[in-house]
């Protein structure tokens, strides 16, 4: 876990791709992405269908970990709208277990605009909690300090001859982008003009490793 600031807001950058906001105990996850394996699959893609057993286990562990008592997720938590109908049963045990035990709030994203309360928490466009404004995707003029997702950001960076790959967070003074955290997602790189235009000049890619965070100015 990772300390740091933003907006005066004392946040810890995870290297699952997540945050926690230890003043509400708050756990904050982007584009888990449920069921997208199952989605690819009804349009003939077979993909391993463990894809949201496998977020959810990780995200139960993480919660479990920080002792978080609110989670919020931060849009495309569903690849579908319809994605909660599609769960397997374990997985659907799992999630309203989570979501019954502490304070749980799903902000809708592009892909699951029209999800509706079947799984447990409360369904939201976006948030603003404490100051601090909490939705899918960033707006460019928006002024106030925001956490959003939606573009999976990832850092790519050539060491010795090789090219790696690792999600990142994206930073300015006022917007922080998260990586997404499920397990079947894809990532756009931090440097990708549609992410300079959402979040303007100046940002940072953010990488927490062990007790650091490691930060990489992104080119205009």
């Amino acid at each position: 876990m990772v300390r740091f600031s933003f907006a005066d807001f004392e946040l810890v950058a995870l290297a699952q791709g997540a945050l926690f906001w230890p003043a509400r105990a708050a756990l904050i996850v982007a584009d888990l992405h449920f069921e997208k394996a199952s989605w690819f699959a009804m349009r003939g893609q077979m993909l391993p269908p463990y894809d949201s057993l496998a977020t959810l286990a990780d995200l139960t562990a993480l919660a479990t970990a920080t002792d978080a008592a609110e989670i919020w997720c931060l849009g495309d938590s569903f690849h579908d709208s319809a994605g909660c109908e599609r769960l397997p049963e374990a997985a659907q045990a799992m999630l309203r277990t989570l979501a019954a035990t502490r304070r749980w709030t799903w902000i809708t994203g592009n892909h699951d605009a029209r999800l509706i309360d079947r799984c447990g928490g409360e369904v939201v466009e976006e948030a603003v909690v404490d100051g601090l404004v909490l939705r899918h995707e960033a707006v460019a003029g928006e002024t106030r300090p925001e956490l959003s997702g939606h573009y999976h950001p990832k850092l790519r960076l050539r060491v010795r001859g090789q090219s790696i790959s690792r999600r990142c967070f994206v930073a300015t003074p006022t917007k922080l982008i998260l990586p997404a955290f499920g397990s079947l997602t894809g990532g756009l790189d931090a440097g990708h003009p549609e992410i300079v235009r959402a979040v303007g000049l100046g940002a940072e890619a953010l990488v927490p490793v062990e007790n650091r965070l490691l930060r990489f100015p992104i080119a205009a």
